[in-house]
């Protein structure tokens, strides 16, 4: 097995998230701060599974000791530089998370949900605690659930191939489109969030997308149990992603049909 076959495993539902409907019924600011406020538990936990890989794939513990491959260190390291320390509109370090959301605070979206969950964690409630007893949509709550029984499988073949093909380069150009435009109509709300979308476009689509498979590659090596597992994996990731979309477009049709 190898890349080109999880890519053709994955295929049918990523097309269907990439032509989800969700992307046509946006068509006002009101629309995208609903789609950010969803959207930014999967930014989340995007970096909470980059930090579960470089947990799995290098040695984090005091005192130092060899762990894993050199290259699959340097793939995970190089991604984790560029992902948690990258740099913002003014050219200031700042991660990807918190880019989102100074983009959700300039446009007005609600924060209260996952600064709520984050206040949680850091009152020392465990994931699984804090995500039961928050008042969270049930597709954001399987949505992460299943990212972070993923993480605490430990198992680096399949956190990879969540993190490779579950990507944010699910959002099509259309969308890109869409924000562009409203930040044009409404100055000053969405040109933070149209920066993130335009980096994630750079670092993402390219340099990191190349080392993520590469990544993958170097995990699963001639093993095709492991190969077959992590495309099991990489698609259900993509189906809990389609779940999370259909649920924004359910919430939206429901806010601005009355």
């Amino acid at each position: 097995m190898s890349i080109e076959l999880i890519q053709r495993n994955i295929a049918t539902v990523r097309e269907e998230i990439v032509q989800h409907a969700l992307y046509n019924k946006l068509q006002s600011l009101d629309d995208v701060k609903l789609f950010m406020e969803h959207h930014i538990f999967a930014v989340w936990d995007f970096m909470s599974l980059l930090k579960g890989l470089q947990r799995t794939l290098t040695c984090v513990e005091v005192p130092w000791v060899p762990k894993g491959s050199p290259d699959t260190r340097y793939f995970i390291n190089e991604i984790v530089t560029g992902e948690e320390s990258d740099v913002d509109q003014d050219g200031k370090r700042c991660s990807h998370f918190e880019l989102y959301l100074r983009a959700m605070e300039q446009a007005g979206a609600d924060t209260s949900s996952i600064n709520g969950l984050l206040a949680d964690l850091s009152a020392g409630k465990s994931i699984s605690e804090a995500i039961a007893g928050s008042n969270l949509p049930a597709a954001v709550k399987g949505f992460l659930s299943f990212t972070f029984d993923v993480i605490a499988s430990g198992k680096a073949h399949v956190m990879a191939a969540v993190f490779t093909f579950g990507r944010e380069d699910l959002i099509p150009d259309m969308f890109h489109e869409l924000v562009k435009d409203l930040n044009e109509k409404f100055p000053g709300k969405l040109n933070i969030f149209n920066y993130y979308l335009e980096r994630h476009i750079e670092v993402d689509g390219d340099h990191h997308s190349i080392l993520s498979m590469q990544m993958v590659s170097e995990l699963c090596g001639n093993d095709i149990s492991l190969w077959e597992e992590a495309s099991t994996f990489a698609v259900k990731s993509l189906e809990w992603r389609k779940s999370l979309w259909s649920a924004v477009l359910e919430e939206s049709s429901k806010k601005y049909s009355k």
